[in-house]
């Protein structure tokens, strides 16, 4: 959701006069778009702000034209003053639901009055999506589209709730639109965004409230659009119709991302995730039945207050039952202001090093042996970008992960058959399958 918000606050500033620039030391203006998620991100912004303020300092002096450095995102809209107080040199602090007033700040900043410093962390999420303009960031063949943002869930490590705020969905038409637009682009795979994606509830052009089920059959209608999917999820918001949905439209991609957090149902209770291990397990057995390829990924936290060590391998059972094709985990990190930075009973940190590596170690070779099942197979690869290596293409199978193939560029942006040969933890290595038929002069098959 960073990387389409970054696109759009960049849509935002073209019209100003701004373009990109891959150097901070020709930049006008700097922007830091932030999560907040955990301590560390938040960590990172200050370091990040110390590394360019010489920029910013060596730009003005050469210019004679103030530099502004923006902060944005959830760490502005959680953490503005401490920004400010932290960094005195910032110029502007500004949450993820006011970056359509963008033109206006910075003409504050820039105008005959100048403002010493703004911050804007309202909450005008309602108006946001109306007021953008068209987006002209071109995204290439994979593209990410925000249909939903806020949660309501209030999960007791979470600062979602309160950085991005309540649920909201955007209208049927409006993603319909902008979903053209990226396909007119050359979008062929879409990702449709949102902090609980699966909670869409949108205004239909029937007058009707739509679910993401019949979001995506709207969007499956899109000539050139070959490849739908969707992140993030909740588990309590994988209705039927969602389900259903998995095997009875094509152009949804066999992966789903639906965070669990945990195995255990006591931990689960304290993190108010408002579902238990056996209906995380029953949604699995529905997915499987309606499409059995299905590959998953979910998101682990070790180590949250209380866990203990049958917590934990009530954790590591799930992971083994479940069988996952990629999962992200992460030592517990307290986040200010949510109920779980006052939890008592805190699980040390060395205790939570020593779980996190044993999941990873089991989370590992679960992607891995996923990989490796692949060496051997055909399967369709959209390339989206040039590789590391001369004359490498990248590109994605429907699974996600990432393909290296030698090809030509023109490539890119098509969707090829790939028979893989090699399989490593994050990548595999493939060979282009071709079946073309050559004519001679007398159109006769040589």
């Amino acid at each position: 959701m960073n990387v389409y918000d970054s696109n759009r606050i960049a849509d935002v500033l073209k019209p100003l006069g701004y373009s990109l620039t891959e150097n901070a030391e020709d930049a006008d203006m700097m922007v830091l778009n932030t999560c907040h998620i955990r301590e560390k991100a938040t960590e990172k912004v200050f370091s990040d702000l110390g590394r360019l303020k010489p920029h910013k300092e060596k730009r003005e002096d050469q210019t004679g034209e103030r530099v502004i450095m923006a902060v944005a995102g959830c760490v502005a809209q959680a953490e503005g003053k401490i920004i400010t107080q932290r960094a005195p040199y910032v110029d502007l602090v500004f949450g993820p639901q006011t970056y359509h007033q963008l033109p206006e700040m910075v003409a504050k900043l820039t105008g005959e009055r100048q403002q010493k410093r703004l911050v804007n962390t309202d909450f005008p999420v309602e108006e946001k999506f109306d007021f953008l303009p068209e987006e002209t960031t071109h995204q290439g063949a994979s593209a990410f589209l925000s249909i939903q943002e806020g949660c309501d869930k209030f999960c007791t490590f979470c600062v979602v709730p309160y950085t991005r705020g309540a649920e909201y969905s955007r209208n049927v038409k409006q993603i319909y639109d902008e979903a053209l637009r990226l396909v007119d682009a050359g979008a062929r795979d879409i990702t449709l965004l949102g902090q609980n994606v699966n909670a869409f509830h949108g205004e239909g052009p029937d007058g009707k409230i739509w679910g993401l089920a019949r979001l995506m059959e709207k969007l499956s209608d899109i000539e050139g659009l070959e490849r739908i999917r969707y992140m993030t999820s909740h588990p309590r918001d994988m209705d039927y119709d969602l389900i259903r949905a998995h095997g009875e439209l094509p152009k949804v991609m066999p992966f789903l991302h639906l965070p669990v957090q945990s195995g255990s149902d006591r931990i689960l209770e304290a993190m108010n995730r408002k579902h238990s291990r056996d209906l995380y397990f029953d949604i699995i057995e529905r997915l499987k039945k309606q499409r059995p390829d299905i590959a998953l990924s979910s998101d682990f936290i070790v180590g949250f207050p209380g866990e203990t060590e049958q917590d934990f391998e009530d954790t590591m059972d799930l992971v083994r039952r479940v069988g996952y094709s990629v999962c992200y985990s992460f030592k517990y990190s307290a986040r200010p202001g949510t109920p779980g930075a006052a939890m008592q009973n805190l699980v040390r940190e060395d205790v939570k090093t020593e779980r996190l590596i044993r999941l990873q170690d089991l989370l590992q070779s679960q992607q891995i042996a996923f990989n490796q099942k692949m060496i051997g197979q055909t399967t369709s690869v959209l390339f989206d970008r040039k590789g590391r290596e001369d004359g490498q293409i990248h590109g994605r199978t429907p699974y996600m992960q990432a393909v290296h193939v030698k090809g030509n560029d023109r490539l890119i942006g098509e969707i090829i058959p790939v028979k893989i040969t090699e399989a490593t933890l994050s990548s595999l290595t493939g060979e282009i399958e071709t079946s073309e038929t050559i004519l001679s002069k007398d159109n006769q098959a040589a």
